[in-house]
């Protein structure tokens, strides 16, 4: 079991955490990013990709044949981000974040330009006192440059607090225990949709599981 006083601060993922999408909206995305780079993506590629299943999404587009530039390049410019945010949903068991009282962050490989209307449209933006959207200059999880750089506006970085990072991906975990942090892994999508077991300090299906 996990208590908020067992933590100095908290970290948290966002897409696939705290909130996901609906299948439609990421179906559409998908048929229309075929389009542009003339291949199809079946209903599980575009699962495995969206919600990262496999790691690394370069990695798993250059094993498709799919080049990485090209295909984030058309992502970006078919997804609309009023859509996506309208389309999204905010886990039940995730409310628990506006509570806590230490100090919590966000850190996420969703683009700011989708996930600021996102955190807008579900009224979540000021549960973090700190935020990032991954970059190539920042780094991506699970390298612990960005959890370390928001550890640091949040005050708590090297100087003994103990803290947590919560995510739904392998990345996460990294990122965690890279950082010096323990690692809360929170299973949506399950085990066998996966393909594997992510293993963290904490493995859970839902944040309830946790208190």
């Amino acid at each position: 079991m996990v208590l908020e006083r067992d933590y100095d601060f908290w970290l948290l993922d966002l897409d696939g955490t705290l909130v996901d999408v609906e299948w439609s909206y990421t179906r559409d995305v998908f048929d229309r990013v075929g389009d542009r780079v003339g291949r199809e993506f079946t209903d599980r590629e575009a699962d495995i990709l969206w919600s990262g299943l496999t790691g690394s999404r370069d990695r798993q587009l250059e094993e498709w044949g799919v080049d990485p530039v090209e295909f984030w390049e058309a992502f970006h410019d078919e997804e609309d981000p009023m859509v996506r945010a309208e389309q999204t949903y905010l886990h039940e068991d995730a409310a628990f974040v506006a509570d806590l009282e230490v100090p919590v962050g966000l850190v996420t490989h969703c683009q700011e330009f989708l996930a600021e209307p996102v955190l807008d449209h579900l009224g979540i933006g000021d549960w973090f006192d700190a935020r990032l959207c991954c970059t190539e200059e920042t780094g991506w999880k699970p390298d612990p440059g960005p959890v370390q750089s928001v550890m640091a506006d949040l005050g708590v970085g090297h100087n003994g607090h103990r803290g947590v990072l919560a995510g739904d991906g392998a990345c996460d975990v990294g990122a965690a225990w890279n950082a010096g942090l323990d690692a809360i892994h929170v299973e949506r999508v399950g085990h066998e949709r996966r393909g594997q077991c992510v293993l963290g300090d904490y493995r859970v299906q839902s944040f309830a599981e946790l208190y």
